[in-house]
């Protein structure tokens, strides 16, 4: 069976894909690089839906902006990813999870779903129905807010007697909520895979390039981490952030690998769950370069079968 949909694949110039982006906090920035792969190599991306992140990816590509939402994440280092954070003291989360999307809604206007010129959907949970809430009309971002909603981490939305929070819960790789059409290719993303880190290997010049664009803020972090290097030695014990995702990441992990034995794609692309903390959004330039390289190397693989 596996030989016949490659044979099919191969004979069509342009191939449409049904994508399927996973949660993983910063990590979900590897999808922006897995999409650009994807579009370079001439794949057509026509659906797309996401849990957390990959819901946070798949709607601003749906809305055709990722390349702007691109440009604002390499422009954030440590402090800025900082003060997007809106800590409250309320009982249900730590962080309120708006001034983010103030922040986007300032170059990233907001539409309606059943608007949009892609098929997207969003993934979240109603935790007094116990279900999975999938978006497929309405507010692209009301649909964000609820889908990244990590809970006791990020405050839940209230909506309709509902109580919502990240889809991650229930359904992480939401395969089973993508659209399809006929003789389309689906492809799952997991940026929180149990492999080792693999990074593309830069020519001089590129390593050049890459060092003078990022040497400043290496600097300015310089000094931070070598006044703590001493102090993350001596305190191995989690904090309650750390204690919380990782919890919750190992719960959405075996969730995942459950759906992804139910729901096989054609295709899987994976990037390492240790490649970055859920928080560390400034990493956004290295992890867009895990998943494009993840990206290569698995299509390089598939179309020379």
């Amino acid at each position: 069976m596996c030989l016949l949909i490659v044979k099919t694949f191969k004979m069509k110039g342009k191939k449409d894909i049904a994508l399927v982006l996973s949660g993983g906090g910063a990590r979900g920035l590897a999808h922006i690089g897995v999409i650009e792969e994807l579009l370079d190599r001439g794949y057509n991306i026509t659906s797309i839906a996401g849990t957390s992140m990959g819901s946070i990816i798949g709607g601003v590509f749906a809305l055709g902006k990722l390349q702007d939402y691109k440009s604002w994440m390499f422009s954030l280092d440590k402090i800025d990813v900082f003060r997007l954070l809106d800590f409250t003291f309320s009982n249900s989360g730590l962080i309120k999870g708006n001034r983010v999307f103030e922040k986007m809604k300032e170059f990233i206007p907001d539409h309606n779903i059943e608007d949009l010129p892609v098929p997207f959907a969003a993934v979240a949970v109603d935790l007094k129905s116990d279900r999975e809430v999938v978006f497929r009309k309405g507010s692209v971002y009301d649909a964000l807010r609820a889908s990244i909603a990590i809970p006791t981490v990020i405050r839940p939305v209230f909506k309709d007697g509902a109580i919502l929070v990240d889809g991650g819960v229930l359904n992480n790789i939401p395969i089973n909520t993508v659209h399809r059409k006929p003789d389309d290719m689906l492809i799952a993303v997991n940026v929180n895979a149990d492999i080792e880190i693999q990074k593309p290997v830069f020519s001089k010049e590129e390593e050049e390039k890459q060092l003078s664009l990022y040497q400043k803020k290496i600097q300015e972090f310089k000094k931070y981490i070598g006044k703590n290097k001493e102090k993350q030695k001596k305190e191995k014990h989690l904090n309650y952030l750390d204690i919380v995702t990782k919890t919750i990441n190992l719960m959405t992990n075996k969730i995942a690998e459950h759906n992804l034995k139910k729901f096989p794609p054609d295709l899987l692309i994976e990037t390492s769950e240790y490649a970055c903390g859920t928080f560390e959004f400034y990493k956004a330039k290295e992890m867009f370069e895990i998943g494009r390289h993840a990206t290569k190397l698995k299509l390089d693989e598939f179309e020379n079968r």
